[in-house]
Order: structure tokens, then C-alpha cells, then sequence
């Protein structure tokens, strides 16, 4: 007999994967609070280890940070609009943020990446070649901006970490720039420990605000997901 607390589950389940498929994302509240991040992330679906073999990592606005990440290159500046770890063959599926100290000024700011890709169309993003900015285990790997993965499609993007790689890529990198120049951003508000934004990273660009003096422990932890259960 499956127990009332299973059901209960599996519905609030199916409700999240219904809400990340239609909006792109999802903000849960409250839903990690008193529990570690990692277990959280473990019900709500399958942990990819991150670079490093970490299963979650710790973000905290940096005035100087590692050379080669966002921290190191923006320090307490704005985050540019990206998807995570776009220079990779097949990126994360779903990113998990978890709120551990927020703010409602410094949300974690969303776009949706299917919009701006249909504005430019399948065709050509299909044809967008890009590359990493640096190798990557030895060697430049070429990539598109959006390539299908089985059902699904994957939108790639990062000013920083992609550059253009044909002529097509030249072009669609340019009017994709100048897109998400003039879109407007949904914010994702997460002020309490405990609250959690799951997003679609095949299909969203996130950014962060500048960070302010007053601001600087902000503390968020992420975890990245192949799949929702």
C-alpha cells in the first residue's frame, strides 16, 4: 500500500516538474529549512559532482577571487546573463540554489533563453558554432548554441567562456548579446535559509546584481542536478 506522505510526495513532485517546464524555473520557500542542502537536493532529484568533485558548492560575493571564474573576473560587480558551465559538451540540466543568508535587493535574476533563441531562430542558433575560451582536458571542442539532446534542446550561453567559431556564430553571438541587453529580467527573491530556486540550466540565463558594502554576506549554496525525481 503506498503511504499517504508518498503520494503526498509525488504529487508535490510532479507539481515542481510541472512549474520548471512551463516557467523555466522554480522558486520553493522554506523548503530546506533545518536541513543540509545536500539531502534537500537528493529528494528533489539525481546530484551531479561539479568540478572538483564537490556535490555542493558554497557562493559568497568575493572582491578577489580565483583567476578563470565569475568572482575573479567581476569580483563585487554585476554577473552577466549565462548559463552554467556552458563551454561543456552537455552542461547541467538543473541548477539548485539554496538561501542560507539573502537579500530581496540582490535577487538571483532570470532569462528565458528559449524566448531569445526563438526571436533568432532554430535555424540558426542551430548553426551557431561557438568554442571555449580556453581548452578544455587538451583540446578546443566545437559547439552550438542550441543542439538537441535527445527530446530535449540545450541553450548555451556565456559572453565570457564561449566565443564565436564560424561566421553564423559571429552573427548570432552578436544579436543574442544585444537581446539580453534589452530583455527584462525576472527576479528570483530568496531572503530566508532555507529557500530554493531550481532552474532549467537547458533553457535559462540567470545573473546576479552588483553587490553592495552591506550585502557582502550573502551566502547562497549550489547544487546541480541531472534530472528531477
Amino acid at each position: 500500500m503506498i503511504s499517504a506522505v508518498a503520494i503526498d510526495k509525488q504529487s508535490r513532485m510532479s507539481e515542481l516538474r510541472m512549474l520548471v517546464d512551463v516557467d523555466g524555473y522554480a522558486v520553493l520557500p522554506g523548503i530546506a529549512a533545518g536541513q543540509p542542502t545536500a539531502q534537500v537536493a537528493a529528494g528533489l532529484g539525481e546530484i551531479m559532482l561539479s568540478w572538483g568533485g564537490k556535490l555542493v558548492q558554497e557562493l559568497t560575493p568575493k572582491a578577489n577571487s580565483t583567476p578563470n571564474t565569475y568572482s575573479g573576473l567581476f569580483g563585487l560587480d554585476r554577473f552577466p546573463f549565462h548559463t552554467d558551465l556552458a563551454h561543456w559538451p552537455i552542461p547541467p540540466r538543473y541548477l539548485l540554489l539554496r538561501c542560507v543568508r539573502g537579500y530581496a535587493d540582490v535577487p538571483t535574476m532570470i532569462l528565458d533563453g528559449r524566448a531569445i533563441a526563438s526571436e533568432i531562430g532554430g535555424e540558426l542558433m542551430g548553426r551557431a558554432l561557438v568554442r571555449p575560451r580556453r581548452p578544455r582536458c587538451g583540446e578546443v571542442r566545437m559547439l552550438r548554441l542550441q543542439q538537441s539532446n535527445g527530446a530535449d534542446e540545450i541553450i548555451r550561453w556565456d559572453a565570457e567562456y564561449l566565443k564565436p567559431a564560424s561566421h553564423v556564430g559571429e552573427l548570432v553571438f552578436s544579436s543574442f548579446q544585444s537581446i539580453v541587453a534589452e530583455a527584462t529580467a525576472i527576479p528570483a527573491v530568496m531572503v530566508d535559509d532555507g529557500d530554493v530556486v531550481i532552474i532549467d540550466n537547458w533553457r535559462m540565463l540567470h545573473a546576479r546584481p552588483a553587490i553592495a558594502p552591506n550585502r557582502r554576506d550573502r551566502r547562497l549554496q549550489r547544487v546541480y542536478l541531472r534530472n528531477l525525481a
